[in-house]
């Protein structure tokens, strides 16, 4: 029988113990209003980990994601704001932008064999360069609530009570589907199975968190439209990594590269998708948070790629590629949102949230390697 190992569980316990810590010390922590600005910010954060989980997955590493975050709403902003643009076009134009430039940057890791920490970290100063000049170095404002303006609408709408119910219901529904076709499947083949009372509980659980989730937001206003993005982003790249052989070619380049190439896995062409895609996520991110911060500004995305990176590694991301999950690198951006969201509201200073990121970092990380030599 399957169990639950402690690398599995040593993260929800970290999450559990950091709500328990604030929720005591700071009651406004668990308020609906929080609790959904919190899930507006985990969405942000976590769309941007989850593109840089896939170029971390082939055992590369991605500087530029908050320069281009930056660059991405810029563009779309200056275009609706000054120019007139409806807000779709001008999305698609910051879209085409991020996508382009890390192709390119893409290109340059998989057929010049430059390594991404160098080309990257270029890439983080030609596009925050360029993010300043197309906004001239000016705050950029976003019209908020305005029906009209897709930008704003992603951390502005909320879907009705009735339709969070809904969602939650059919997203649990899926997941009790697929835990019980995947186990149908297992069973076939002669595969070890997950004990029936862990299933069931561990299904309950999750429903019961879908449930108590969406009361507590339709509390405020309802479920946010950038929880609803992060779910489509999210179940995207779990069906691109766990059920298409692009996703097998994935692991098999983090794991070995050398081996993979051996085997016929086409690596440079691996290297240029995973940067392309990870270029869509970047973009969506960079929309949601200049919507989110009602602006444009020379500091949108600024150290945001540190974010995705932590997510990732204290997911259980291997940094040297080859293993990691989606569902690892959420929760993973979900202990920092809850912990920068805590901290904010406790008043800590700055240096003392730069000093706090960084412990829980290495903690994880040290925590992984621990557990990995077991």
């Amino acid at each position: 029988m399957r169990r639950i190992s402690l690398r599995d569980s040593s993260l929800l316990i970290a999450l559990t113990a950091t709500w328990a810590f604030f929720a005591l010390f700071e009651p406004s922590f668990v308020d609906s209003r929080n609790i959904s600005n919190l899930f507006i910010e985990l969405s942000t954060t976590s769309v941007a980990a989850l593109g840089m989980f896939l170029v971390i997955l082939i055992g590369h590493i991605d500087l530029a994601v908050g320069s281009i975050i930056g660059l991405t709403g810029g563009i779309a902003s200056v275009l609706i704001t000054q120019q007139g643009w409806p807000a779709a076009p001008a999305m698609a134009m910051g879209l085409l932008a991020g996508v382009a430039g890390y192709t390119v940057m893409g290109l340059l890791v998989a057929r010049e064999r430059i390594p991404a920490f160098i080309i990257t970290l270029g890439g983080l100063l030609v596009f925050r360069g360029l993010f300043w000049k197309i906004i001239e170095s000016e705050t950029i404002p976003v019209k908020q609530g305005d029906v009209d303006n897709l930008l704003s609408l992603q951390t502005t709408y909320y879907l009705p009570a009735w339709l969070g119910y809904a969602l939650a219901a059919a997203i649990v529904a899926a997941m009790i589907y697929a835990a019980l076709r995947r186990r149908t499947q297992r069973r076939r083949y002669g595969f070890e199975l997950e004990e029936p009372e862990l299933l069931f509980g561990r299904l309950f659980v999750i429903g019961q968190v879908f449930l108590l989730s969406v009361i507590v937001l339709n509390q405020f206003r309802g479920v946010p439209l950038s929880l609803v993005i992060l779910g489509f982003v999210s179940f995207a790249i779990h069906v691109l990594v766990q059920h298409t052989r692009f996703g097998r070619y994935l692991y098999a380049c983090g794991g070995n590269v050398e081996a993979a190439r051996l085997s016929g896995v086409p690596v440079k062409l691996i290297t240029i998708g995973a940067f392309a895609i990870a270029g869509i996520t970047a973009s969506i991110t960079g929309f949601m948070q200049t919507a989110y911060g009602g602006a444009s500004t020379s500091s949108t995305g600024e150290l945001m790629e540190l974010d995705a990176i932590a997510a990732c590694v204290i997911g259980g991301t291997a940094l040297s590629g080859g293993r990691g999950t989606v569902m690892g690198v959420l929760i993973g951006a979900f202990l920092i949102a809850s912990l920068l969201n805590g901290m904010t509201l406790m008043a800590v200073s700055p240096e003392a949230k730069y000093i706090a990121r960084g412990l829980v970092l290495a903690l994880a990380v040290w925590v992984d390697v621990k557990l990995s030599r077991r």
